[in-house]
């Protein structure tokens, strides 16, 4: 299994704080606390219908915590019921080794030396798996490389292959299963050079091809021994890369294998019906979480927000009137988030670079196949940002102005505590937008200390140095969390999305010898199998409809409009922002005559 990260130091939390007046300044307000603020009385786990909202379907992570596949034997024919989405849960006991290469930070990860080959015959590949090779690159001591075949290992790990020769040590044998964190690597990243499609039908045919002696009887016992390994390993793509199998293709291939189990062993042909049926729910799961986050969009699309006059815009219902608790507020924003990260699939992270490596690339497939959960996450950040920005600018009283800002001050800060780093980056967002930061006769009526210490923990200088010490204290208190809530981390993901990005972009994906450089594919894999440690917690909190169908479906004003409310909140100050009022008056009527 790839190791997690080993991080260092303590997440130093918020101190929890009731809102008052007088914005006393807890002590240390970065000081944990001892124990989470209760939830209010008022809170029910009353959840949406699914016409009404996206997060009322059976929750995936909620499957995926059943136990991870077992070591499947030709003896013993055991399976599990499910497997874990993430495999790799579990920390490794020994960290990554870092070591000086042309691609910075790089980790190894610990693989088994093999020397490889692409022939399909059963004698020469397991001569390729032996131990006798395994022991002959430990000789070569730390710091060495060594080559077998067309792989190549330094201490120990696995750097560059051929393709070939990486789709041959994903096939297992009767004495040979690729290890987990090989195959959730190469799983991931191989659509960086080839099709899932095609990968899937190559390992399906190799490992078939491999047991073929000429003898029809001695053929069937030996597909009998591997059947539940190939089971084991169609079992961990379907689990933890299930939308790849939306693809029309690669479920006929999975019933054509089906099919051939069938033929020689019963308990892998029922290990593969219940596989199956465990894809097509979780495929369900997804074609209805769309379509609601489709119609939900489409509810707030329907009353677009205009500029009302200052009397009808005093008498719209804000987020107060909706809730006046900070704590619940950030509760019920940690379940959007969390609802909305469960359903990205790990592999859009690589397909949202593929898409422009001409690399064996198969464009149709990935103009197909779009990240559109890893967009509409994304979307939500942008939807938060603006909310607060219109919440902000749409009461006509400065007075009501400051309070709203001091109340998503008080959000934010809970959503630190939480750990919900998202959401608390999409409020102070909004909250530095131009239409928001203008209005300073409403910010001289605000205490911003609470607000600057929020701002210095999500701070980008340094690359975001002090948000990404935070986001590893996070992570320790996760890992060693005694309760549920301890457990949430909800990374700031556009961040997250740059970093896979310049890893991507700042490492060549095959090397001068035409191997794939798969140092890189290692660090991939580390950063996506973190994402899938955070996004399989269960958010602890009550829902509360109410809340949630405000936050997802109320309107909020484009950009355009919220400076044309600023200025009506508080009056240009110079000519330049009294030309830009005209302008917008004048586009926005147009706009609104023309519709």
């Amino acid at each position: 299994m790839p190791p997690t990260t080993p991080y260092a130091g303590k997440f130093s939390s918020c101190t929890s704080y009731i809102n008052n007046n007088n914005h006393a300044q807890p002590h240390s307000p970065y000081r944990c606390s001892t124990a989470p603020k209760p939830a209010k009385e008022n809170i029910y786990n009353g959840a949406y219908s699914v016409a009404e909202n996206p997060y009322d379907i059976p929750q995936p992570h909620s499957s995926y915590r059943s136990s991870s596949v077992s070591s499947v034997t030709a003896k013993e024919h055991h399976y599990s019921s499910g497997v874990s989405e993430n495999p790799y849960s579990s920390p490794q006991p020994c960290s990554p080794r870092q070591h000086s290469t042309s691609c910075p930070g790089r980790a190894y990860r610990h693989t088994t030396p093999t020397a490889t080959t692409t022939s399909s015959g059963s004698g020469s590949e397991q001569s390729c798996r032996n131990n006798t090779a395994a022991a002959k690159a430990r000789l070569y001591g730390h710091g060495i490389t060594a080559s077998y075949g067309e792989m190549c290992y330094h201490d120990n790990s696995l750097v560059s292959a051929s393709l070939e020769a990486l789709i041959q040590h994903l096939v297992p044998t009767v004495d040979y299963y690729p290890d987990r964190s090989y195959v959730f690597t190469f799983l991931l990243s191989s659509r960086l050079f080839l099709h899932p499609y095609e990968l899937m039908t190559r390992v399906c045919h190799l490992c078939v091809e491999q047991q073929r002696s000429g003898d029809a009887l001695l053929d069937k016992i030996r597909f009998r021994e591997v059947a539940p390994k190939l089971v084991q390993l169609l079992t961990e793509w379907t689990e933890t890369f299930p939308y790849d199998f939306r693809d029309e293709r690669m479920m006929r291939c999975l019933k054509d294998m089906t099919h051939h189990v069938a033929r020689g062993d019963e308990y892998s042909w029922r290990a593969m019906q219940q596989m199956t049926q465990r894809l097509i729910k979780r495929l369900s799961a997804l074609g209805q979480y769309e379509e609601a986050v489709a119609a939900l969009n489409a509810v707030a699309a329907e009353r677009p927000a205009s500029l009302k006059s200052k009397q009808a815009s005093g008498q719209r219902s804000d987020v107060l009137s909706v809730c006046d608790d900070p704590f619940v507020l950030a509760q019920q924003l940690t379940h959007i988030e969390l609802d909305r990260l469960s359903f990205i699939g790990p592999e859009e992270f690589i397909q949202t670079f593929a898409m422009k490596d001409p690399l064996e690339n198969h464009k149709g497939f990935f103009r197909k196949r779009k990240t559109s959960n890893l967009e509409a996450y994304v979307s939500w950040f942008n939807r938060l940002s603006y909310l607060v920005a219109t919440e902000i600018c749409m009461p006509v009283k400065k007075k009501h102005r400051a309070r709203i800002i001091e109340f998503f001050i008080d959000v934010a800060q809970e959503c630190f505590n939480i750990g919900n780093f998202n959401s608390l980056m999409a409020i102070i967002t909004g909250m530095n937008m131009s239409p928001v930061s203008r209005l300073r006769k409403t910010w001289s009526k605000v205490n911003t200390d609470k607000f600057e210490i929020l701002e210095h923990q999500m701070d980008p200088s340094s690359n975001f140095s002090n948000y990404r010490t935070a986001l590893r204290g996070a992570t320790q208190r996760s890992e060693t969390a005694h309760s549920s809530q301890e457990k949430i981390v909800i990374p700031f993901f556009s961040l997250l999305i740059k970093d896979i990005y310049f890893l991507n972009e700042g490492c060549a994906s095959r090397l001068t010898n035409g191997h794939i450089n798969f140092e890189k594919l290692w660090e991939l894999a580390k950063q996506v199998s973190e994402f899938l440690v955070w996004r399989q917690v269960i958010c602890p909190f009550d829902r509360d409809r109410r809340i949630l169908q405000y936050l997802v479906t109320t309107p909020v004003f484009s950009e355009d409009e919220l400076h044309l409310a600023s200025y009506e909140s508080e009056g240009p100050e110079n000519n330049m922002e009294k030309d830009s009022r005209r302008s917008l008056r004048s586009s926005l009527l147009h706009r609104e005559n023309r519709s």
